[in-house]
């Protein structure tokens, strides 16, 4: 096994998970690099590993979801500076899904939020450096709290009979953790914290593994119980996620793009008694009116052969109007999807554009998103 490792090329200045070694063996063949860590991202053939997940389940390395840990008597307020969503009625074991916003209004991260303690709260945080974005706003010490990264790695179980299988693990307790909340489980000598969340559309959980050190029992464990419902090691699906239309930082939105651009409104309480950062900008951004806005484009002619690496220009003529964010072809709804950041006056459905793939044009329309399971049914309802 560690001549494999050393077949990729690993270097020392980009960390491995906890769960590596179990990733190579259960057949990881291609990695990616996010906050800084190595992620799977290459189990074999793509559209297989998507109806793994919608038929049976997955257990996915997010190790890479780094946590930031803001801890202290003035945690509560610090965090809810950082967040343009009213966390004043957060509680203990609940988590929310958030954006951090910059001082223009730019979307520095789309974090899910836990809250441990009245005092300690836990960023989850998607590729960008967090860490050192609350550090530099704690500078001036105004805020008593510490800032620190604790030794917590994710890992995901996503898909329809990921409930069975965690009820096999963790008895029926599983099934009284609501959706978007978590709390404390152990699986023999395992501590770990469990929510009910995932960035998959599909039903699942997220199991967050309190010591590195027992990555590799965890990740085994799981997949020997897991087997008999159907579970396969494997990666977070492009196609399940642009179908679910949600959002990847840095394709879809990053710290050039404020949350009305992108559709987060429903994060953002610029009318709140609380100030946060990027309030300011916000405001007059939410009163001027956006330029350009997210859509869901069905592009037509063949199948993609893969997801789009690069922004694919869209056109009305000749003329450039918005970029292509994520593009992929889903096998289920047997069409070419796609999420692009289009000028304001294009934002219609029905509207008819043009994308520009590698010199070639395909001609494209402007539909509702999510492409599937609209009103989120599957990641909420019990099964």
């Amino acid at each position: 096994m560690n001549q494999l490792s050393d077949d990729y090329g690993f270097g020392t200045q980009i960390r491995k998970s906890p769960f590596f070694e179990s990733t190579l063996k259960w057949g990881a063949r291609g990695f990616s690099v996010y906050n800084h860590m190595y992620i799977p991202r290459d189990f074999g053939d793509p559209e297989q590993n998507f109806w793994n997940l919608i038929n049976h389940a997955i257990l996915c390395d997010v190790a890479v979801e780094r946590q930031v840990q803001i801890k202290g008597p003035d945690a509560k307020s610090f965090v809810q500076m950082m967040c343009p969503r009213d966390l004043s009625r957060m509680q203990i074991g609940q988590c929310k899904y958030i954006v951090l916003t910059n001082q223009y209004g730019g979307v520095i991260n789309d974090p899910i939020l836990l809250k441990l303690d009245e005092d300690c709260y836990w960023f989850s945080v998607a590729d960008s450096d967090v860490l050192l974005w609350a550090q530099g706003l704690a500078a001036n010490g105004k805020y008593k709290i510490e800032i620190s990264e604790p030794d917590v790695s994710p890992l995901q179980l996503q898909g329809p009979k990921s409930q069975q299988i965690m009820v096999r693990i963790f008895g029926d307790q599983i099934l009284d953790l609501k959706y978007y909340w978590f709390n404390y489980f152990k699986l023999n000598n395992i501590d770990v914290i469990i929510s009910r969340t995932g960035w998959s559309s599909e039903f699942g959980y997220e199991i967050y593994l309190l010591n590195h050190k027992m990555g590799n029992e965890l990740y085994e464990s799981i997949m020997e119980i897991g087997t008999r419902y159907g579970l396969k090691a494997g990666h977070t699906s492009t196609i399940r996620r642009i179908e679910g239309g949600m959002l990847s930082y840095h394709a879809d939105m990053n710290s050039g793009t404020n949350p009305f651009e992108v559709k987060l409104n429903r994060l953002i309480e610029i009318e709140g008694e609380f100030d946060f950062i990027g309030k300011a900008a916000l405001k007059k951004i939410n009163s001027n009116g956006v330029k350009r806005k997210l859509v869901g484009l069905s592009i037509e002619g063949e199948p993609l052969k893969s997801p789009n690496t690069s922004f694919w220009n869209v056109m009305d003529n000749k003329e450039k109007v918005g970029q292509i964010t994520s593009a992929v072809y889903s096998p289920r709804l047997k069409k070419n999807i796609a999420l692009a950041l289009v000028d304001i006056n294009y934002d219609q459905l029905k509207t008819k554009l043009t994308i520009e793939i590698n010199g070639q044009l395909r001609e494209a329309t402007v539909v509702e998103t999510p492409f599937y399971d609209p009103k989120k049914l599957l990641v909420k309802n019990k099964i």
